[in-house]
């Protein structure tokens, strides 16, 4: 199931241009570890043979993030700008192992970054992309929530709150703790009650169009704005005109994937632009499948803004599946069992397999030459949808024939054209 949602994301990721790239799994800690908390939850590298533990400068990277930018970085004058890739690789993170969460996972991203300046319509793109990529899947409809930092923080300093970057941390627990709970925070954080209540009230506006424009337009003039606020007005104005281009361009792609909801708030510090959550329709339980952001800046130093998103592939296969949402059409790759009429003519089944697997169908030979009965109720457990009985030496036909062991149908078959229904030719992803 997992490597049906990987090349299934890759094929989508593909036809809009993202190249794949792979990036070593080692990084030096402090490169991993940065400014933030993320030490925590870094497995550290040492050689078991060291006589003495030294500190530990190696880790497993635990998102993409950090050994993408390193790549950008050192391949930076062979690189073609803007850059569009994918990468699909395990990251490994501190976790207490439970339900969703897991200490080895596979994570895809998509980003593109350009060199000094990005265009603001890739932020559509990455967006659309993402969207068809699920869609694409096997999944109830994907709604990306969409917000923009430019807005939400001229606004926040509009009303007086110095403390952005910490109002947001605490907005961004909405679904955690509640608007009573963040006003308490907020409060804790020294902002006045009057900014608190708009900030809020900012938070609760979702519509599905541009049309949030009048009511954010009618909460700054019946909010507590404090004097000289001309420069936040300014990135106010310019973060809304982006959120309603942003998500006019994502539904005319992908009609009603797209809401601005401006309760998001990514609270991580380097997301500039647009911001991306994206929830399951009736699933909100299983909380946000894929997430993301534009960026100032990709390297330390500077000059490489970009936008991307990502989803956490094994986590959301382990909710599809502890939800009931999806399962597998069947464990194996094969579509048919040859069966073995002895084994004087296993040879037989043998060319018979070779010619189906010339034309990319996956079979398998029977491992033994029991009763025909035996070798259908071996392949029903196996989940193989057909049964090929090669030609006896009286029979007509050179190949035999093929059993579909599901509907009891059998009909005559040549191994040179036969071909199964496109829906059994692979294992697949079903709507549970």
């Amino acid at each position: 199931m997992e490597v049906h949602v990987l090349d299934t994301l890759r094929e989508v990721f593909a036809l809009h241009g993202f190249g794949e790239i792979e990036t070593r799994s080692v990084e030096p800690v402090e490169r991993l570890a940065g400014d933030s908390e993320a030490s925590k939850e870094i497995y550290t590298l040492g050689r078991l043979a060291e006589e003495e533990r030294k500190e530990a400068k190696l880790g497993l990277h635990f998102d993409l993030t950090v050994p993408f930018a390193r790549y950008v970085e050192e391949n930076q004058g062979r690189l073609q700008f803007p850059f569009r890739r994918y990468q699909i690789q395990k990251v490994w993170r501190g976790e207490r192992p439970q339900e969703g969460r897991f200490r080895e996972f596979y994570q895809a991203d998509i980003d593109v970054v350009g060199r000094d300046q990005l265009p603001e319509h890739l932020e559509a793109e990455v967006a659309i992309v993402m969207a068809r990529a699920l869609a694409a899947l096997p999944l109830p409809p994907a709604r990306m929530h969409l917000n923009n930092r430019a807005l939400v923080e001229g606004f926040y300093r509009g009303v007086g709150i110095e403390d952005v970057a910490g109002a947001l941390r605490s907005v961004d627990k909405l679904d955690k703790i509640g608007a009573g709970g963040v006003r308490d925070e907020l409060h804790a954080k020294g902002v006045s009650a009057g900014a608190a209540d708009a900030i809020l009230e900012l938070a609760a506006i979702q519509t599905p169009d541009g049309s949030f424009l009048d009511l954010v337009e009618a909460l700054w003039d019946h909010s507590p704005v404090v004097e000289g606020a001309d420069d936040a007005r300014a990135e106010f104005d310019r973060g809304a005109r982006s959120l309603a281009a942003l998500v006019d361009a994502v539904n005319a792609a992908v009609p009603e994937t797209a809401v601005a909801d401006l309760r998001i708030a990514r609270g991580l510090d380097y997301y500039t632009g647009a911001v991306y959550e994206t929830v399951l329709d009736g699933h909100e339980d299983l909380g946000s499948i894929c997430s993301g952001g534009r960026y100032d800046s990709l390297v330390a130093g500077g000059g490489f803004p970009g936008v991307g998103l990502s989803i956490g592939v094994s986590r959301l296969i382990s909710r599809m599946l502890g939800a009931g949402l999806v399962s597998a059409s069947r464990a194996v790759p094969s579509a048919v069992l040859v069966a073995v009429t002895d084994e004087r003519h296993r040879g037989v089944s043998t060319a018979i397999a070779d010619r189906l697997r010339a034309r990319g169908i996956a079979c398998e030979v029977s491992p033994n030459a029991a009763k025909f009965g035996k070798q259908i109720q071996y392949a029903d457990r196996r989940g193989i949808p057909f049964v090929w009985f090669p030609a006896t030496e009286s029979a007509e036909l050179a190949d035999g024939e093929v059993k579909d062991i599901r509907s009891g149908d059998q009909v005559p078959a040549d191994a040179d054209s036969w071909a199964p229904p496109a829906e059994d030719l692979k294992p697949r992803i079903v709507r549970g």
